[in-house]
């Protein structure tokens, strides 16, 4: 998650903790909103396993929300 912090600092010009809020807030509205398997990847991807998107495999995520809006 660092990393995706830096990043948003460095392109909005926005605080550390202003960014970090704003992950924390979009991560905390993507888990209502997905099914729970999708929402439970949402703490891994953010997790400190490996920088901003942890070890998570995304592979397979883009796939299924196509899934969420009628695409296969």
């Amino acid at each position: 998650m660092e990393e995706l912090i830096q990043q948003i600092v460095s392109k909005t010009g926005i605080s550390e903790s202003n960014a970090r809020s704003a992950i924390e807030t979009v991560a905390n509205f993507l888990k209502t909103k997905l099914p729970a398997p999708l929402a439970g990847q949402v703490d891994a991807a953010l997790g400190s396993a490996g920088g901003a998107l942890g070890n998570v495999d995304l592979g397979n995520i883009g796939s299924s929300i196509g899934g969420l809006f009628g695409k296969k």
